[in-house]
């Protein structure tokens, strides 16, 4: 493994994205192409007892409508938590069942958006209706301990010594409940589809980060051959686990296209969006956490409650994370799945670290008060080396570095200690706070193919997906560096099952991880393969110079590479759409990345408005390979803890069901107003114990741990804690 750090290098595709020409999925627009819109549900739950088509059927260019009763053929979505492709099991519009309010019933294609938009909103449906519960709090909403779930990965509750004895004997002790409001992803790039028949061969245009899952999935679904299929993803604007799966839209998309013999697009609005795809959990969390006299925390108990849907089980891995903050003396945990008339919630970013970060960093800073110790110091006394689940050491854990550094470069020590003792010039409340964050560091199979020409182009096709993260340019820096090539002459081949190579799903911080391993491996052996030619070529030659020397236009090698404690069996797994992540723990060690975040606000005295001039963040991820996209990931994950703290909910009316706030103009989102200064920095560390790469995941631990710095920074300004997110004024009053 190589250990100098990586220089920068600008973005290998940045000129094609802001000149348009990098084309993304429903971008295609092949011959004969027509528009589908969806007809959704106006009920919170129930039965479609009657549909009207023949207003919709006279709007001039329809084509064609899809309801249940045409779609007896297709096979339900299965589960990605169940060993399927999908978000969730259910599949709306293959029966006349109304799972939640704004599920798609019925798929309207017609020869323009307009027609089909306006033909959709013509059909008429009487329901019949039941009682539902939309919210974690709704009556009829079903609470169950998650060991007794029927899931196909059971997580049981942990147990780390007698965690309630040793609380009940501590001198100093909090009991805190933290609650978040469910919250929505808003990629720029909408969900949408794009199939096109040609005989039996099908191809789907798709943003999505399972290229491979959609393959297979489909076919499953589709009842076709998965050779048959070709899903081409080349970027994707944005995802944040809303495309890790298949969506509801893809199936129904293909079948129409089929049973038109023309090809269909459906891109689904912003609205619909919040109605049927994954989405983050509402959480209720409750610690209990003690310490002695010293500050050093003797017990910890966790209790989580998340929501779910009614029809899956999403399995909540909160207290994998909150016992992994710091080494208590005991731990001890409870989970509950909260089933409601839903969508099932997905992987959004940080998916259970952003909300188990609010509550276990909320619990310390209170901790922290109550013995009167600093809050960076008692999380500096409480850093482990061990994992205390497993008893396993930690492969690298250089929080206390994060903290360290963190704490220099923000200024900690011009903080004073007491609550609302900081005040502006203009009589504004200032507030200092600070939080850790950690994510597993997972790993999985990949495989790789490159190829060399003797006029200089690096071609390297791997299973991983360009998301707007910049995978394209750590990969091209690591190729280049290996090959001794410029950047700009490697192209790799991302997201296209035609590709050769089986596109696994890019989520979980794994898509790194994962790939540039392979990457480098593939380097490695087309440096074997080249070295075989016999050229005796000058030591640091290029491919090219090499290929030239032995009168050879081109060669290819191909390379597969396994997390620690994989075998063979995990690249079945990808082979066939599927997924196959190890970690965080590993036969002889535990790996995680961690985060330490530095927070000031300033709070208006009388209208309590919450502002926040400046940011300091510092990471431990391994090995930065791109220091330029690592530092854009960093900036955006601070960005989002400061819209997951203070803007974003998804308000539901329990009385309807659904999503109040369904766009992005109510769904509130940060702004350029509400971001003062963000300084990110690196411990930059390989692991070398975690893959070949010395690398860990960065992309989703930038978020986690932004949230609590936010509320306790509102709690040194205002001497009033916030035990919701995301913290409105009304709060602080």
């Amino acid at each position: 493994m190589q250990t100098r750090s990586y220089t920068e290098i600008p973005r290998v595709d940045a000129y094609d994205k802001v000149r348009g020409t990098a084309t993304y999925g429903t971008d295609n627009n092949p011959a004969g192409l027509t528009h589908g819109a969806f007809t959704t549900a106006t009920i919170g739950k129930g039965r479609i007892a009657a549909m009207d088509l023949s207003a919709a059927k006279a709007v001039d260019g329809v084509r064609l409508i899809v309801t249940h009763e045409q779609t007896g053929t297709l096979k339900p979505a299965r589960f990605i938590m169940q060993h399927g492709f999908a978000f969730q099991s259910y599949s709306p519009v293959l029966t006349p069942q109304v799972a939640y309010r704004g599920q798609p019933v019925a798929l309207v294609v017609a020869d323009t958006l307009e027609a089909a938009i306006d033909a959709a909103s013509r059909i008429l449906i009487t329901y019949e209706e039941v009682p539902f519960a939309s919210a974690l709090n709704s009556k009829g909403a079903e609470a169950v301990p998650q060991t007794e779930a029927a899931t196909a990965w059971p997580i049981e509750d942990i147990v780390v010594g007698d965690a309630e004895a040793a609380y009940s004997a501590a001198p100093v002790k909090v009991d805190g409940t933290y609650t978040m409001s469910q919250q929505h992803q808003n990629p720029m790039e909408l969900i949408g589809t794009v199939a096109a028949w040609d005989g039996d061969h099908l191809t789907v245009y798709e943003g999505t980060q399972s290229a491979g899952a959609c393959k297979f999935g489909l076919a499953e679904q589709l009842g076709v051959s998965a050779d048959n299929i070709t899903v081409i993803s080349p970027y994707i604007g944005g995802g944040f686990g809303q495309k890790n799966t298949m969506q509801s839209q893809q199936v129904l998309t293909a079948f129409a296209a089929r049973e038109l013999g023309r090809p269909v697009k459906v891109v689904v609005p912003r609205r619909q969006v919040f109605h049927d795809s994954s989405f983050r959990p509402a959480t209720r969390q409750r610690v209990r956490l003690s310490a002695d006299s010293t500050g050093r925390f003797t017990a910890a108990i966790y209790d989580v409650d998340a929501q779910t849907s009614m029809h899956d089980f999403f399995q909540s891995e909160h207290a994998d994370t909150a016992a992994r903050h710091y080494g208590y003396g005991a731990f001890r945990s409870f989970a509950r799945l909260v089933r409601t008339d839903t969508p099932t919630p997905g992987y959004m970013r940080a998916p259970f670290e952003h909300a188990t970060a609010f509550a276990i960093e909320s619990a310390v800073d209170e901790l922290a008060y109550e013995l009167e110790m600093d809050p960076v110091q008692i999380r500096l006394l409480n850093d482990t080396e061990t994992d205390i689940v497993s008893g396993l050491p930690h492969s690298s854990r250089h929080v206390s570095k994060c903290l360290s550094r963190g704490a220099e470069m923000f200024g900690w020590e011009r903080r004073t200690p007491a609550p609302q003792s900081m005040l502006a010039e203009n009589g504004d409340l200032i507030g200092m706070g600070v939080a850790i964050g950690l994510y597993a560091g997972a790993g999985g199979p990949n495989r790789a193919t490159i190829r060399a020409t003797r006029e200089g182009v690096i071609e390297i096709s791997l299973g991983v997906h360009e998301m707007g993260q910049g995978i394209r340019t750590a990969i091209a820096n690591v190729v280049a560096r290996h090959l001794n090539v410029a950047p700009e002459s490697v192209t790799a081949i991302l997201g296209d099952t035609r590709s050769g190579v089986p596109q696994m799903l890019t989520a979980g911080s794994w898509g790194s991880a994962s790939s540039i391993p392979a990457a480098e491996a593939a380097c490695e052996a087309l440096r074997n393969a080249l070295d075989a030619l016999g050229t005796n070529a000058p030591e640091g030659s290029s491919p090219a110079e090499i290929l030239t020397l032995a009168g050879r236009s081109e060669l290819s090698v191909n390379a597969a590479t396994f997390a620690p404690g994989q075998n063979k069996e995990a690249l079945g797994e990808i082979d066939t759409g599927h997924v196959a992540p190890t970690g965080p723990m590993y036969p002889d060690f535990v790996t995680y990345s961690y985060a330490a975040h530095f927070v000031e606000v300033r709070i208006e005295s009388t209208t309590r408005r919450i502002r926040i001039p400046r940011v300091v963040s510092m990471f431990d991820c391994g090995r930065v390979l791109s220091p330029r996209t690592a530092r854009s990931q960093a900036i955006g994950g601070v960005v989002w803890g400061v819209g997951g703290a203070l803007r974003e909910a998804g308000e539901v009316d329990e009385r309807y069901g659904g999503v109040l706030n369904a766009d992005i103009a109510e769904y509130l989102v940060p702004v350029n107003a509400d971001i003062g200064s963000i300084d990110v920095g690196f411990i930059d560390e390989p692991d070398p114990m975690v893959n070949r790469s010395g690398i860990k995941g960065l992309g989703e631990v930038v978020l986690a741990g932004v949230a609590p710095a936010i509320t306790n920074a509102v709690y040194h300004a205002t001497g009033i804690r916030a035990r919701h997110l995301p913290v409105r004024i009304e709060d602080l009053i």
